[in-house]
């Protein structure tokens, strides 16, 4: 049962995100004409924000939550007590947007992590990661968000079984020392509008180094299965050597079988729960 049904009538409010969803965390202020503190009280889980009945008169309603910046409102309380004040929509602090706090599990159905590499300098050969998991944890801010994910090795995939089983081999991926590739985040920094730098660590091949990723925040919204999803893109650039695969050929005077560089791409759909 939420806030609006259980307690008495009074100023009533709904606080948002800017996509929609409810802010859960939010706090909601109401002063007087003189600046004096009347009603205080807290957002339920699906937003909605309810005091005692109100002295009538005009009020000022401000909406705070971490991470987001404050919303402010009038609202008119009546003889009955009873006041509205609307939805107030709380917009992240900086422009830039993510998704609701709470647990996202990666959907790798609908989730796709490639990897491609220039081919003899004139083409590209891409491969994709078939096998992977990985658990998102968006916090109040973005300094409390984590990311942690795992990828089978040996699930590589380019289209042709003779590559692959090299790249499996210790000439690369070392799969079966290394079977498993994993990506641990320390850190998440605004990049701009709806963009995102996340700061983490790769271990690949055994080895671990320092990787950020390029993130942009796609949205969030409702599927066919009654969940809540979040989508997003990243993309980052890893020199081989740095993981000890340094294999290679020289088919002729400065042009090598396979690039120095791996383009990696994540589309990423993550399921709230």
């Amino acid at each position: 049962m939420s806030v609006s049904e259980t307690a008495p009538r009074g100023l009533h409010a709904l606080v948002r995100s800017k996509d929609g969803w409810a802010v859960r965390h939010a706090v909601v202020t109401v002063t007087d004409t003189t600046g004096r503190q009347v009603a205080r009280a807290e957002a339920d889980a699906d937003g909605h924000v309810a005091t005692a009945p109100l002295p009538p008169g005009v009020y000022t309603v401000v909406a705070t939550a971490i991470g987001y910046a404050p919303a402010a409102s009038t609202a008119i309380a009546t003889a009955s007590g009873a006041a509205e004040a609307g939805t107030l929509v709380l917009a992240r602090q900086g422009g830039t947007a993510l998704p609701p706090p709470g647990v996202w599990t990666i959907d790798p159905e609908h989730s796709k992590i490639s990897a491609t590499a220039r081919h003899l300098g004139l083409s590209s050969v891409q491969g994709r990661f078939t096998e992977f998991s990985g658990r998102i944890e968006m916090g109040a801010t973005p300094e409390e968000s984590s990311v942690a994910a795992e990828i089978a090795a040996g699930s590589i995939d380019t289209g042709s079984r003779m590559r692959d089983d090299h790249l499996r081999s210790a000439d690369f991926l070392d799969v079966p020392v290394h079977p498993v590739i994993t990506y641990r985040s320390t850190g998440l920094s605004p990049a701009g509008p709806d963009r995102w730098t996340v700061h983490g660590v790769l271990t690949l091949s055994g080895v671990s180094r320092p990787v950020d990723l390029d993130m942009t925040y796609l949205g969030t919204g409702p599927d066919l299965w009654g969940g809540l999803r979040a989508a997003f893109h990243a993309v980052t650039e890893l020199r081989r050597e740095e993981f000890a695969m340094t294999y290679n050929q020289v088919v002729q005077a400065g042009i090598s079988l396979i690039g120095a560089t791996l383009k990696v791409e994540l589309e990423i759909q993550a399921v709230r729960g």
